[in-house]
């Protein structure tokens, strides 16, 4: 495949185009879906190998994101690919490090390189999309009519004998069926009709929540205040790749805690009034008064104590962010 634009410029934002389809072969794009990625080469291989196995899909394109602008390892990767024929679309590089700014990177790429495209789509680099999965968000789209799509991602833990912790509420999905749901929580898997985008406005992404998480949650609490619909597609189905480090009593712990806080911060954000935040701080109460019980029937459910903990354990973390509270998981990804 010819490359258009090498080699590489700087787009008005300060990210750079490694490498990108010529525009005669973007021309019928109806989906465009968007890979942030951060030194895991090898597990971005993956991703992109799992989306050139899609079948019954629209015509789509892919825009990779590496954030890493040091050793771009990533971008490397798919530049390479896309100059082999893997898949048509974009590779850029968002030099400046953070999760959100890497999703705004792609997104408004995507709104000016390919604006005739009405879906935009999203997988983690350590993600593999099922063969169905964007044939599967695009017709639940066109048939619901919803505005923003989601579907289910399975974890594959590395570590054999721990399939159990599929059921705990930090690697199960917010849903378990097809049809309308109150909102996503999540960006690991979902459809975007990119008029969203237009009426969101940029930045997309809140960039205050770059290493914190919640940029995603954020950005759809605020886009189901504006009336946006959300649709539920089980058939959409991803599998994640789940390290070892991330079935580690520390690394749940902080993840339980850090999702408290981001609820928290959320609300401030949404009403930062005095009243507002007392409605935030009286709600965190009310859940941990009720952790106990609830933690008692998830016991009961699966036996596991580990899954037992976690609705204390937000609980701790929403009155956690009252008092100063900041869990960093993505300031050091690599390691997380």
């Amino acid at each position: 495949m010819d490359l258009a634009h090498l080699p590489s410029r700087i787009g008005a934002d300060g990210v750079e185009i490694v490498a990108e389809s010529p525009a005669t072969a973007l021309a019928g794009v109806r989906a465009v879906v968007c890979v942030p990625t951060y030194k895991r080469p090898d597990l971005l291989a993956l991703t992109l190998g799992s989306l050139a196995r899609q079948t019954g899909a629209p015509p789509f394109a892919v825009v990779v994101v590496d954030n890493d602008g040091q050793g771009r390892e990533g971008s490397a990767l798919a530049a390479r690919l896309l100059g082999e024929g893997a898949f048509r679309g974009a590779v850029l590089v968002q030099p400046r490090q953070g999760n959100c700014k890497a999703y705004n990177a792609a997104w408004s790429h995507v709104r000016r390189a390919l604006p005739h495209a009405p879906f935009i789509c999203g997988i983690d680099d350590d993600e593999e999309a099922a063969e169905g999965w964007l044939a599967a968000l695009v017709d639940a789209a066109e048939r619901s009519g919803a505005d923003i799509v989601g579907g289910p991602v399975r974890p594959v833990f590395q570590r054999p004998g721990l399939d159990h912790l599929r059921l705990h509420p930090i690697f199960r999905s917010h849903y378990d069926g097809d049809g309308p749901v109150p909102q996503l929580y999540s960006s690991a898997n979902y459809l975007i009709r990119a008029s969203v985008l237009d009426v969101m406005g940029q930045p997309y992404l809140d960039e205050a929540f770059d290493y914190k998480g919640g940029g995603d949650t954020d950005f759809f609490t605020r886009a189901r205040a504006r009336g946006v619909c959300f649709h539920w597609a089980e058939r959409a189905l991803m599998t994640e790749t789940m390290p070892e480090r991330r079935t580690e009593f520390s690394w749940i712990n902080a993840r339980a805690l850090r999702n408290g806080m981001i609820s928290a911060l959320i609300a401030h954000k949404a009403d930062p009034s005095p009243a507002g935040r007392a409605r935030t701080i009286l709600k965190s109460l009310a859940l941990l008064a009720a952790s106990p019980f609830r933690g008692l029937a998830d016991l009961a459910r699966t036996g596991s104590p580990l899954i037992a903990l976690y609705h204390a354990q937000v609980a701790l973390g929403r009155l956690g962010a009252e008092f100063g509270l900041n869990i960093e998981q993505y300031r050091t990804p690599e390691k997380n």
